[in-house]
């Protein structure tokens, strides 16, 4: 191609030079080179979460729940920009970089324990979607045209389990879609910060995600919907016709994907073959159209065209070199991020911790002589990556950190080191100088016989080389001490101990499933198959206790930090969720055992998600941070010491129990009233909890032309950071209990007295009104709420909505049955395979589901009629409001097996005005799909 051909290439013009064949190859992942059109080899998806991942070197950033922590759009910005130029800087490198990015999770998050917990912002929608949107602006950089990356939303719709990801249905009525759900995603999209979207795993409303009628349904009809690249998740495409079994064959499952909306296929890694022959038998054989495959083409095209990839130059940010990677200017951001995450949860006065005057105070802040500290616990000297995280550079940790600021500092990790000795051989398990590998030959146990071992909870635990530090690996069938890190996407470093009545243990390889044995003539500690029977037996010898190594170091220090928390690959993280928001009980232990020794006890929780802490929330301070990458000891030091007030607050609620959770899979947050909006739990720590270090008192506030006037007093003296939050509630019908509308941020002097203007946007408080298919504020009273979290609002302010609000239901046209108000034990199943929702009866045990309208008007017809998709016998009826509480029916019809077609409901006893709310029951195995009211 000519230079001047080169010098103005489009998207249009390319896909106008590509032949059939070499436009099916480009819907793969990884997208072959066209020399003659001049497109370099592609493929969409670099991982950037929380920093450059899988790609070597990188500035670290905290995790996104981390991020989400900080509550600040503006640090969010610049940390989004840092990654980005990061990635055009690995890219400078390796020409094979993509620069769409597969980040940020904007899946709310809904449920606690679910694995993935560490990769999303916000239990709410609206937080989560503006510092998603935050960091896809700097990911995208600030250019008018071109973009420094292009930013993908993940994961394309209700995902937030990962037992059974990819068969499991999750259950979102319209309120729920619209009014949770699809927020995260509306707003990066149409800001035009985004420019792709990862599908999920999952089902929705019993079809999958990834041939979902709310792409073009939702996605396509916002701004910007058009041109945004959909690309499936990895694997996922296949899961389609193998474990969904939702098709037939390969053809079929990609047709019905691409005419979806997917653009890009992820599936069998690189090899591109099954994928372009699943396309092309489903050309062949008509299920799609080359027109579908130019517009999948055209905008994975596009997303090439923004990042400049066909200018002869590589556009406005070709010039970033590899040496932008790692620059002291990333590593000062990342500490920035890392303290502006720092959450503190508790922080009462102690015994021990006396002021000038001789009150009782605090522990923290710990000033500038807190005399010897002890850090405690296997978190303190160590910093932990995971699986979407880049390789740490210099990282410093917690007791690093407190040791550079202090430096009288006692690191103890408080874990036993044992040693193991087979009953069978009568050997100890060791690994001998200049090995790698466990063997079992000494008689009695040395340094190569001491094992540390660590204790994670949910039945799993890590050993530990004394001598080298490495941890024990089964990956070789072997036992070899070889891993730096607890890690890889099938952890291969952790063990179960099976133990007996007997005092003695079989140990399991937990990845593998089985068990070590002594091998014959080596001595070697190999895995083998089979039961607890095939294994050998080992006693534990403890050389050294990490219990009293823990109370010793606590008692003889002026503070005792003990830091206690999760490693990112163990007991949650993708494909695995969590089974309870309790501690493991080895870390309570440490905590009770330290604070016993010393009243004057921190703890510092580091973890990918909320705990539950039981009588421990009365430690008197608690300080929680994600694992915040490279500079997580500076940042919390920078917290703990003082130097800097705190501003971390929670982007999420840390319940207090395990009962206060709905299921996991019940992502109707409405019908079982959780999440913060609905739930009425007293949670431990609430939805933006955080402390400072000095008290701020919440005056009085106001409201008049879109402006909120909040008037706040720092009483204490000390500078501090508040974050002032406004939550909407009303007595409106099925209104949440709480919302959060809008917060800011504010510094204040020792005394400063001070308005802060907040700027309410009332559209804020909309709901989805079934009636009239859309969000819209219905008119009434609601308050808005002022305060320091979603429990602490000291302030309200009432605020009077009019207008029209939902419309009345519609006489004489059918209504789809899925616009309800309100329903129970009713089930979302699709209408046809890819077009439609009906509902039918969830449980069948419990015989019937219920559909609430309310809207009504006029006067009382004598019959409604209900479309029927099938039905397995039962019966339809329709029950209307009776006094107390109660419901009369109104008119029943039964509905034959094999049934399918409109059923009349002849209504007895009319009533002279139809009432405003009527209720369908649905009895057996009834499917419907729409409702008639007909005119009077």
């Amino acid at each position: 191609m000519t230079e001047t051909q080169l010098a103005v290439r489009t998207a249009e013009s390319i896909l106008a030079t590509l032949s059939q064949a070499e436009k099916i190859a480009l819907l793969h992942q990884h997208s072959p080179a066209v020399p003659d059109a001049g497109l370099a080899y592609f493929h969409t998806g670099a991982e950037a979460a929380h920093g450059v991942a899988w790609l070597g070197d990188a500035t670290i950033f905290p995790q996104t729940v981390g991020l989400a922590a900080t509550w600040d759009e503006d640090l969010l910005r610049r940390v989004g920009r840092a990654v980005g130029v990061e990635m055009r800087a690995k890219k400078a490198a390796d020409p094979t970089v993509s620069l769409n990015v597969w980040a940020p999770v904007v899946n709310p998050l809904r449920h606690p324990l679910w694995g993935r917990n560490e990769e999303g912002f916000s239990e709410d929608s609206a937080l989560t979607a503006s510092l998603a949107t935050a960091y896809c602006e700097g990911l995208r950089g600030d250019h008018a045209e071109q973009w420094l990356t292009v930013p993908t939303l993940k994961h394309f719709l209700g995902y937030n389990n990962e037992r059974d990801r990819n068969v499991t249905s999750s259950q979102l009525p319209p309120r729920v879609l619209h009014e949770y759900e699809l927020p995260a995603y509306r707003l990066p999209i149409e800001s035009g910060a985004a420019g792709a979207v990862m599908l999920s795993y999952n089902l929705v409303n019993g079809r999958p995600a990834h041939v979902s009628d709310l792409v073009a349904g939702h996605l396509r009809t916002w701004r910007n919907g058009d041109s945004l690249a959909i690309v499936t998740d990895a694997g996922a495409p296949s899961s389609l016709f193998t474990a969904e079994k939702y098709f037939d064959d390969g053809a079929s499952a990609y047709a019905a994907a691409l005419r979806a909306g997917v653009d890009s296929f992820t599936d069998d890694g690189d090899d591109s073959a099954p994928s372009i022959a699943y396309l092309e038998e489903a050309l062949d054989r008509g299920l799609i159209s080359a027109a579908d495959i130019d517009a999948a083409v055209l905008r994975l095209l596009t997303l090439r065209e923004r990042t400049g990839e066909f200018e002869p130059d590589g556009g406005v940010y070709g010039s970033i070199a590899a040496e932008a990677l790692l620059t002291s200017e990333h590593a000062a951001l990342a500490r920035e991020a890392a303290r502006k995450s720092v959450v503190v949860l508790r922080n009462a006065a102690v015994d021990g911790s006396e002021d000038a005057a001789g009150d009782a105070g605090p522990v923290l802040p710990l000033g500038d002589a807190p005399g010897t500290i002890a850090v405690i616990g296997s978190l303190g000297p160590h910093v932990l990556s995971d699986w979407y995280s880049g390789t740490l550079v210099n990282p410093v940790s917690i007791a690093a950190g407190l040791e550079e600021r202090y430096g009288s500092v006692v690191a103890e990790e408080g874990l036993d080191v044992v040693a193991l000795r087979s009953i069978r051989t009568n050997r100890y398990l060791g690994v001998p100088e200049g090995s790698a590998a466990l063997t079992a030959s000494a008689g009695s146990p040395g340094p190569a016989e001491s094992l540390v071992l660590k204790d994670w909870g949910n039945g799993e635990c890590t050993l530990r080389s004394s001598v080298s530090g490495r941890f024990v690996s089964g990956e070789s069938g072997y036992l070899r001490a070889t891993s730096e890190r607890v890690g890889g996407w099938v952890v291969q470093e952790t063990f179960a101990l099976h133990r007996s009545t007997d005092g003695s243990a079989a140990v399991r390889h937990v990845a593998s499933g089985k068990w070590v044995r002594m091998e014959e003539g080596t001595g070697s500690a190999v895995l083998v198959p089979g039961s607890e029977q095939d294994a050998d037996r080992f006693t534990l010898r403890t050389i050294r206790s990490g219990t009293e190594a823990a109370r010793k170091a606590a008692a003889s220090a002026g503070v005792a930090v003990v830091v206690v928390g999760n490693d990112p690959h163990l007991g949650g993280r993708e494909t695995i969720d969590r089974t309870t928001l309790d501690l493991p009980q080895s870390e309570q232990e440490l905590i009770r055992v330290v604070r016993e020794a010393n009243p004057r006890t921190v703890l510092v929780i580091v973890s990918s998600y909320p705990y539950a802490l039981g009588e421990l929330a009365e430690v008197p301070a608690i300080v929680w941070s994600s694992h915040g990458g490279q500079e997580l000891g500076r940042g919390v030091v920078d917290v703990l010491s003082g130097d800097h007030e705190p501003s971390g607050r929670l982007p999420q609620t840390w319940w207090a129990r395990d009962e206060d959770l709905a299921d996991i899979l019940d992502y109707d947050i409405i019908g079982s009233r959780s999440t913060y909006h609905y739930s009425a739990a007293e949670p431990l720590f609430p939805l933006g909890h955080g402390l400072g270090y000095a008290a701020v008192e919440y005056e009085s506030a106001s409201y008049g032309e879109g402006v909120l006037a909040v008037s706040l007093l720092n009483a204490g003296g000390r500078d501090v950071h508040e974050l002032v939050q406004v939550y909407a509630t009303s007595d409106l019908p099925g209104y949440p209990r709480r919302r959060l509308i809008a917060h800011a941020r504010v510094s204040l002097a020792p005394g400063e007295r001070t308005v802060v203007s907040i700027p309410v946007d009332e559209e804020k408080l909309a709901t989805f009104s079934p009636a009239a298919g859309r969000m819209l504020v219905e008119p009434g009273t609601y308050w808005l709420l002022i305060g320091r979290s979603a429990e602490d609002l000291p302030l309200a302010v009432a605020l009077e909505e009019g207008g029209s609000g939902s419309p009345v239901r519609t006489r004489g046209a059918w209504v789809r049955a899925e616009l309800f108000d309100e329903s129970a034990n009713a089930l979302l199943v699709p209408e046809s395979r890819l077009q439609g929702t009906e509902v039918t009866v969830a449980d069948s045990a419990l015989l019937r589901g219920t559909l609430t309208y309310r809207g009504w008007d006029g006067s009382a017809p004598a019959s409604v009629a209900v479309r029927v998709a099938r039905s397995a016998g039962g019966a339809l009826r329709i029950l209307v409001p009776g006094p107390a509480d109660t419901w009369r029916e109104w008119g029943a019809a039964p509905v034959a097996a094999g049934y399918t077609g409109d059923v009349e409901i002849p209504l007895a006893g009319r009533l002279g005005e139809m009432p405003v709310v009527v209720r369908l029951v649905l009895e057996g195995g009834v499917t419907v799909s729409e409702f008639l009211v007909p005119d009077a």
